[in-house]
Order: structure tokens, then C-alpha cells, then sequence
């Protein structure tokens, strides 16, 4: 089970995540709120510095912003980085690890505040077991 409150918000079983100037726009299902909240050690992730959730990909739907979002790809180019063309905010990402899952940005969860997560587990990025 995730988190289902984080501070003082409720997580809600649909959930609106936007970039900054709010350009992207995008519907979470989240059935068990935010799982397996984490950051990332690796060369990419530790630059942008975001507190990442786990979805499925059926979960994740883009509502507004299409044209505004720019995809990054690095090293294997299997995982996908997606990012507000305007404001530059990482919006979410499919994971390398299992390209059917999501990662998305907790802080750009209408109305989460990150810095109230407690004990946020830190994912090996740098030794990924695919570069091996």
C-alpha cells in the first residue's frame, strides 16, 4: 500500500500532476496513492533531484499539453524523460527497468508538498543491474 496523505493532502484515486506554468496537464489513477515514493542516484536523476512514485502505464493519461512536452533519452534510450518545453519542470518518465511502468514527479502532484515525504528510499541508479 502508498501513501494515501502526505502532510495535510489527501491523495486522491484520480490525481492531477502539472508541470510549473501548468501547460502539461496529466490524470493519475492512483488506487493505492503514491507507491514507492524514491529518488535516483544515477547521472540523470540526481541532476534533476525529483522525488519519484511507480504507475502503470494504464494509469497515466495526458489530459493537456501534448505540443509542450520534450522527451530525453540517454545510454540505452529505453527509458523515456519527459519535461515541460516551456517551464523546463520534469513531468514524468517510462522506467528502464520495466519500460509497461511510469515514474512521475511527486512534486508536481496538484497540491503535495515533497519536503513532507518522510524516509524517501534511494534507488541504485548508478549500478543498474541492465549495465552489466
Amino acid at each position: 500500500m502508498g501513501l494515501t496523505k502526505i502532510g495535510s493532502t489527501v491523495i486522491e484515486q484520480t490525481h492531477r500532476l502539472t508541470c510549473h506554468c501548468e501547460a502539461v496537464v496529466i490524470e493519475l489513477t492512483l488506487p493505492d496513492g503514491v507507491v514507492a515514493p524514491q529518488r535516483c542516484n544515477c547521472s540523470f536523476c540526481r541532476r534533476r533531484g525529483a522525488i519519484v512514485a511507480d504507475i502503470a502505464e494504464e494509469n497515466i493519461r495526458l489530459v493537456n499539453g501534448h505540443d509542450q512536452l520534450r522527451r530525453y533519452q540517454f545510454r540505452s534510450h529505453t527509458a523515456e524523460h519527459y519535461f515541460c518545453g516551456s517551464c523546463g519542470i520534469y513531468t514524468h518518465h517510462r522506467r528502464r527497468s520495466n519500460p509497461q511502468r511510469f515514474g512521475y514527479n511527486v512534486g508536481c502532484l496538484k497540491g503535495v508538498n515533497p519536503f513532507e515525504i518522510e524516509d524517501v528510499a534511494l534507488s541504485d541508479g548508478i549500478n543498474h543491474p541492465l549495465d552489466r
